[in-house]
């Protein structure tokens, strides 16, 4: 009963927090515990019958997903470097581009190292260690689990048809001045949301949002303007805002844009499924009242980019995730200390 307590106090926290504002990291924290809690609250319920089959059942499985959870850890590994090498082929050998794959070796690589500690190697700092390891890596994966769900749900966002403004977010160009096809996807999207405005209400702006990189001839507005006008958008409906080099940038400059055409306007904007709950984040930090719309992305690139984009919201909350760190490695070190001194 108090795990069902638990479980929907969590839910209800997340409930009225998502209704606030669907940009939250904690969103996903919230969520991931409401669910932890009620499969417990469901598996003690199961257990707590009067069926001993049912019982059974319940134990069966939970030994099944112990049993399976090292085989699932050692796929995940090989997976991980599959898509790497995949990645390394289509997209080229650039170090942002192999994230999966030097993920997937230390993931096996640590299997390796557990083996040999059980089997060869017998010291208790080697226990601490791998100790202090597991939980900091049980930590992060939370917050990948976390960062996942909130991603998931926040795709299944539907801004009404009455925004006056389309902020699509830029990237890298090919050849200095061509739209690649990951930037044309959100073009694409942002178009079908301009005419689907525009049928029933009345046609949006669309503001294309991204300065010049070294490596580019254009920026990536200049590129990004003429796809749109190449795809039938009237030239009086493009908004450029060229000077943004991050995606915080492009909220506060396309916000700067915004304030001074309109003093109260609606505005949504448009980037990949993978980046959509981050960019989210940075509209939120902006001050930008905006929610997000996504293009699909090959599913052959998520892993990579869906690692960067956790990478990059850890980044986000530094301080907090270093503090955590530091207090289980001192806790280890802690025990380490004890268990020597005394044992």
């Amino acid at each position: 009963m108090v795990l069902a307590y638990i479980a929907g106090f969590f839910i209800i926290l997340f409930l009225i927090l998502f209704i606030i504002d669907k940009r939250r990291v904690s969103n996903g924290i919230f969520l991931t515990l409401a669910l932890f809690f009620t499969i417990l609250a469901v598996a003690y319920g199961l257990m707590s019958t009067d069926s001993n089959l049912i019982a059974l059942i319940v134990v069966g499985v939970f030994f099944l997903i112990l049993a399976l959870f090292p085989f699932l850890i050692v796929g995940l590994g090989i997976g991980l470097v599959y898509n790497g090498r995949l990645m390394a082929k289509r997209e080229g050998r650039k170090i942002p581009n192999l994230l999966t794959l030097f993920v997937g070796i230390m993931i096996l690589a640590l299997i390796v190292l557990i083996i040999l500690q059980i089997t060869i190697f017998d010291s208790v700092w080697l226990s601490i260690f791998f100790t202090a390891l597991f939980l900091i890596l049980g930590y992060f994966s939370f917050l990948l689990f976390s960062f996942l769900t909130s991603s998931y749900i926040y795709q299944y966002n539907r801004p009404r048809l009455q925004q006056d403004f389309i902020i699509v977010l830029g990237s890298g160009l090919i050849d200095g001045n061509r739209v690649p096809p990951l930037l044309a996807s959100r073009l694409d999207r942002a178009i079908v949301f301009y005419y689907k405005q525009a049928a029933k209400k009345f046609a949006p702006q669309i503001i294309v949002s991204g300065g010049q990189g070294p490596n580019e001839l254009v920026s990536e507005a200049f590129a990004m303007k003429n796809y749109l006008l190449d795809k039938g958008i009237p030239e009086d409906h493009v908004l450029m805002e060229d000077l943004s080099v991050n995606t915080l940038q492009n909220m506060r400059f396309s916000k700067t844009l915004m304030d001074d055409l309109k003093p109260k306007y609606r505005s949504i904007f448009v980037t990949n499924n993978f980046h959509l709950f981050r960019a989210s984040l940075y509209a939120r930090k902006a001050g930008l009242k905006s929610q997000g719309i996504s293009s699909k992305t090959a599913l052959y690139y998520l892993p990579n980019a869906l690692m960067r984009e956790f990478i990059a919201i850890i980044v986000m909350y530094k301080k907090w995730h270093i503090t955590v760190t530091a207090l289980i490695l001192l806790g280890m070190l802690a025990i380490g200390i004890v268990t020597i001194s005394f044992g």
